[in-house]
C-alpha cells in the first residue's frame, strides 16, 4: 500500500502562471499546509523546500496535468530526485463540494491514496523530443490536408479558361505549374486574383510538403536510435513506431504485459451475455496507441503470410474477421511490450 510507503503527499494544481500546493500527511488524511508559488524555476524551488520543511520524511508530488501546465515542476522534481506521481484529470465533485486552485490541489494529494499503483510521468529527454516533432508533424499533415481541400474548392469556381487548363493535370504537375505562373500577366482582375490565390495555396502546400518530409527523417533518425528493433518488425514503420515509444516511455513505466494491452484498450473485456460467452476490447486508454497497432494490423492483413493463416484459422473456428482482428491486437500489444523491454535506455 501507499500509505505503508510515504508519510506525505502534496498535492499541484499547475497552472501558467501559478502553481496550488497542498501537503496531506497520509496517516491522518489531514492537509498541514496549503501554498501558492510561481511556475518558474524560482517557484518549482520553493516549493521542494516547502516540501521539505512541512513534509518531512517519505513523501512523493502527485501533479495534475504532469504532461502540460505541470512538466516543468515535474522535470524539475524528477532532476532533484523526488518521487512524482501523473494525476489524471480529476472527476469534480458534486457543486456543494466548490472548487478553487487549493481544493484541486487537495483532491489531486487524495486521489493517488485510492489508486492501487499510481501513475509515473512520461520521461523527458530524447522521449520528448520525440514527442515535439510527433505533434510538429502532425501540425503540418493537418494544415497541408487543409489547403490541398482549399485548392480543390478554389479550382471548382475558377473561371474560364484557367480552370480547363487547369483542371486535367496531376496533383504534382498542377503545383509545378501554379507555382510557376505569373498572374500579374493576366488582365481580367477576377481571373488575376483567383490565379494569385491559387498560387499562393499551391506554394503553401509545397512548404507543408517539405517540412513534414524534414520532420519525417528526424523522427525517423530518432526512433531508430530509441528502439531500432521495433523497425524490423513487419508493418511498423518510423511513424508507427514513434508513437508506440511515446506511449510506452520508459522502462518501468509500465510494469506488466497486460498494463501494456489495457493501455493500448486491447485488454480483453468480458461481454457475456446468455448463452453467449465472448469478450470484447476496452475502449478507454490511449486511443493514438490503440490506432496504431490498428494500423500495424491492418497492413499485415494484406502482405504478412502468418497473419493471413493466422486469420483464416480463426474464421474457419467460427470467429468473426472483427473478432479475429481483436485477438490479434491483443497478441500484437504482448509482441511489443516484449520488443520495448530490450530497448535502449534513453537519456
Amino acid at each position: 500500500m501507499l500509505a505503508d510507503q510515504l508519510d506525505y503527499v502534496i498535492g499541484v494544481d499547475p497552472h501558467r502562471d501559478t502553481h496550488a500546493l497542498a501537503i496531506v500527511e497520509l496517516r491522518t488524511g489531514v492537509v498541514v499546509f496549503e501554498a501558492t508559488v510561481s511556475a518558474d524555476g524560482g517557484g518549482y524551488s520553493e516549493a521542494l523546500r516547502l516540501g521539505a520543511q512541512h513534509a518531512p520524511g517519505r513523501r512523493a508530488f502527485a501533479v495534475e496535468g504532469s504532461g502540460s501546465f505541470g512538466a516543468g515542476l515535474t522535470r524539475f522534481l524528477a532532476e532533484q530526485g523526488q518521487r512524482v506521481f501523473e494525476v489524471s484529470r480529476l472527476r469534480r465533485e458534486r457543486r456543494s463540494g466548490g472548487k478553487t486552485d487549493a481544493l484541486d490541489a487537495i483532491r489531486a494529494a487524495r486521489s493517488v491514496l485510492t489508486v492501487k499503483r499510481p501513475a509515473i510521468p512520461r520521461a523527458s529527454g530524447e522521449r520528448e523530443a520525440l514527442r515535439a516533432l510527433v505533434a510538429a508533424r502532425e501540425g503540418a499533415v493537418t494544415a497541408r490536408t487543409a489547403a490541398l481541400c482549399q485548392l480543390r474548392h478554389l479550382l471548382v469556381t475558377t473561371p474560364e479558361p484557367l480552370r480547363s487548363e487547369l483542371r486535367p493535370l496531376t496533383r504534382a504537375r498542377l503545383l509545378s505549374r501554379l507555382t510557376e505562373a505569373r498572374p500579374d500577366r493576366r488582365q481580367d482582375p477576377e481571373l488575376r486574383g483567383t490565379h494569385l490565390a491559387l498560387k499562393a495555396v499551391a506554394r503553401r502546400i509545397q512548404r507543408l510538403t517539405e517540412e513534414e518530409r524534414e520532420l519525417a527523417r528526424e523522427i525517423e533518425k530518432l526512433t531508430r536510435a530509441l528502439a531500432p528493433q521495433l523497425l524490423d518488425e513487419p508493418g511498423i514503420g518510423p511513424l508507427l513506431a514513434a508513437q508506440v515509444v511515446l506511449s510506452w516511455s520508459h522502462h518501468g513505466r509500465v510494469v506488466s504485459e497486460a498494463a501494456f494491452a489495457r493501455l493500448a484498450g486491447a485488454a480483453p473485456i468480458p461481454a457475456s451475455s446468455g448463452q453467449t460467452t465472448r469478450h470484447r476490447l476496452d475502449r478507454s486508454g490511449d486511443r493514438k496507441l490503440n490506432r496504431t497497432l490498428h494500423q500495424i494490423i491492418v497492413t499485415r492483413r494484406r502482405a504478412h503470410p502468418p497473419t493471413i493463416a493466422y486469420i483464416d484459422r480463426r474464421i474457419r473456428e467460427g470467429k468473426t474477421r472483427r473478432e479475429a482482428t481483436r485477438c490479434l491486437k491483443r497478441y500484437l500489444a504482448r509482441d511489443l511490450y516484449r520488443l520495448l523491454g530490450h530497448a535502449p535506455v534513453p537519456t
